[in-house]
């Protein structure tokens, strides 16, 4: 077989390609990226609970002026412990759960904006600014800076094939970092109660944090909690309308949106896989794996592997999902999972609830420029038209 995560038929649907991995060629040499991609479920988790042996250092590095940067991503213990401890204060179950009126508030304006329009698109009016702006709210930054945070994020996970994308690349670097330092400045002169107001307190009172860490951070803040969810919601509500007995089940019982949330990211992962090297000689699917080697661990094939997951490929809001990998496993699950989870959960609770006969215009699909993102550029939608008094205004009316 020739499988190639940047070949377009690929990117457009690489669950067929998954499958013939997983069955024929459960580790696989992908010669024009010198990296070797893990495919069955087994395997992938192998490689993420083994840090030890499959490391993260220098894959997907931050540069700040120039400059690389450890984030948890590209780093391993004590250096990731040291990182993921300070980072952790920002993420604990009371904070999430804090944030629940902002979200709902946030999600029933948008809604509000569209409702009595009768059509959308769901990434541009809704999947994209919901979570922006609540990670304005967390960074203590003016939403109205969301274009710019969409525009940051997306320039870091597109793909850049040309010298004139790296150079626009490296611009759009630029044009953050100066915007983030300037925002860093003035928290040390006058700190808040937002989050990088608690990483510069880190960074000076511990010396835990430096200045580019605290800015690298930021940026991983934005990607990880910006295109995540908003590729779940969009991944989501397309499955859902492209299984109408699905969507009518949720609609019937909206207790399952929960489970439909993590079906979702089983079935069509926001992020598809991450790189990790080899620190010594080992082994997978049975196959000697030396030193220095570079693997493709796909948790999005994992997902769908026929030895966890009966019938992978049907999507199934009522499956028992535990123990997918769409947030990762081990010391580098997704430090805003919690986050990710319960903003989609809002999403589609507002989406099924307020906005009757949901359906998709039929017009071509068009999928991000990201190899290890899967999500959508675009997806109107068109509904029967409704008032556009959100519930919590009626609520504070009552």
């Amino acid at each position: 077989m020739d499988y190639n995560p940047l070949a377009i038929e690929v990117k457009e649907d690489p669950y067929p390609y998954y499958a013939q991995l997983r069955r024929d060629h459960p580790l696989y040499d992908i010669e024009s990226m010198g990296v070797r991609a893990v495919s069955r479920y087994e395997d992938v988790a192998h490689i993420l609970m083994h840090p030890e042996t499959f490391s993260s250092i220098g894959l997907g590095n931050v540069q700040i002026r120039g400059r690389t940067t450890k984030t948890m991503i590209n780093s391993d213990p004590p250096d990731h412990t040291r990182l993921r401890n300070l980072i952790n204060r920002a993420f604990t179950p009371r904070i999430v759960a804090d944030l629940e009126p902002r979200i709902r508030q946030v999600t029933d304006d948008l809604i509000s904006n569209v409702a009595a329009a009768g059509e959308m698109d769901l990434v541009q009016d809704f999947a994209i600014p919901l979570p922006v702006t609540i990670i304005a709210s967390l960074l203590g930054v003016e939403p109205e800076r969301q274009d710019d945070f969409k525009r940051w994020s997306s320039s870091v996970v597109a793909d850049k094939n040309t010298p004139e994308e790296i150079e626009e690349h490296e611009r759009i670097s630029d044009e953050f970092v100066d915007y983030f330092e300037t925002v860093v400045n003035e928290r040390r002169r006058r700190p808040g109660n937002d989050l990088i107001s608690m990483l510069i307190e880190a960074e000076t009172q511990q010396q835990a944090l430096t200045a580019d860490e605290v800015i690298a951070f930021t940026l991983l803040l934005l990607v990880a909690g910006n295109e995540t969810t908003t590729n779940l919601i969009a991944n989501g509500t397309l499955a859902l309308l492209e299984h109408p007995g699905q969507l009518s089940q949720v609609r019937d019982d909206p207790s399952l949106i929960p489970n439909m949330v993590e079906e979702t990211l089983r079935y069509d992962a926001p992020v598809q896989f991450l790189f990790r090297q080899t620190l010594q000689d080992t082994e997978l699917a049975g196959t000697p794996v030396p030193k220095d080697t570079i693997v493709l661990p796909i948790y999005a094939s994992a997902n769908r592997d026929e030895r966890k997951y009966p019938n992978p490929d049907r999507f199934d809001v009522t499956r028992d999902t535990r123990g997918h990998l769409a947030f990762g496993h081990g010391i580098h699950f997704c430090l805003g999972a919690p986050l990710a989870r319960l903003e989609a959960k809002v999403a589609f609770e507002a989406l099924l609830s307020r906005l009757p006969g949901l359906e998709r215009k039929m017009e071509p699909l068009e999928r991000l420029d990201s190899i290890f993102l899967r999500g959508l550029k675009r997806l109107p939608l068109t509904f029967a038209p409704v008032a556009s008094t959100s519930p919590l205004t009626k609520s504070a009316r009552s």
